[in-house]
């Protein structure tokens, strides 16, 4: 029985990477987005929802048991950004950001949890940043929103460990998405340059951490999160 994953935000980004990189590796996918994506495999099944839809998210699950039966891993990273000073922050942006990386996040995790625990070791990674651990200006929306996911990711552990079910959380460096391409230049020079190594991340060294996470020999790995780049 081949492997499934679900995997958020697969028309563009790190999602559309990541939904690549399993496909090759010999996992069967289960991605969305808003948008169509332009991934074509015999072993990809995309869904068109907003990620804090509880009605779609609810729904996309219920199929995924109907076909499969079981899910073995939750890529939970979808995520949108801003990045203004507070006092020029409508609460509208809050309420978007909100919706999409902490209830998006908790909805999936949530809807995921029945179709694993039959399954002997399944890994849930959700995404955070490094804006958290800087606590840089201009961020307070989106960083506010990451915090929250990670504290998710760490009593989700608790909670989910008795099924053997892992959950860790991978902050990256900003990577050059569509999530940054509207950012000032000077602000991502300024994170950069708060980093051990001072470059953008890439769709590698995200690869590269969510199979560290997904390995079978990391099921003693939980409650992590593990930034890139190097932080201080």
């Amino acid at each position: 029985m081949k492997p499934l994953a679900v995997n958020c935000g697969t028309s563009k980004g790190i999602g559309f990477a990541l939904s690549n990189w399993l496909l090759e590796e010999g996992w069967i996918v289960c991605g969305f987005s808003r948008n169509e994506t332009r991934i074509d495999h015999p072993q990809f099944y995309h869904f068109i929802l907003d990620v804090s839809d509880e009605i779609k998210v609810v729904q996309m699950i219920a199929s995924l048991r109907k076909d499969f039966g079981h899910i073995d891993a939750l890529l939970n990273n979808a995520g949108i950004e801003s990045m203004n000073h507070i006092t020029i922050t409508p609460k509208e942006s809050l309420k978007n950001i909100f919706q999409t990386n902490v209830f998006g996040s908790f909805l999936l995790l949530r809807e995921v949890f029945s179709l694993m625990i039959s399954q002997k070791h399944c890994r849930i990674i959700n995404f955070s940043s490094i804006t958290n651990p800087l606590n840089q200006k201009g961020v307070a929306t989106y960083a506010s929103s990451k915090v929250a996911v990670e504290s998710l990711t760490q009593i989700a552990t608790k909670e989910l460990g008795y099924y053997n079910i892992t959950v860790n959380a991978i902050g990256p460096a900003p990577v050059q998405t569509n999530l940054i391409k509207k950012a000032p230049k000077f602000k991502i020079d300024s994170l950069l340059g708060r980093q051990a190594i001072k470059r953008l991340g890439t769709f590698e060294d995200i690869k590269n951490a969510v199979s560290f996470f997904l390995r079978p020999q990391s099921h003693f790995i939980t409650s992590q999160i593990l930034y890139l780049g190097g932080v201080h």
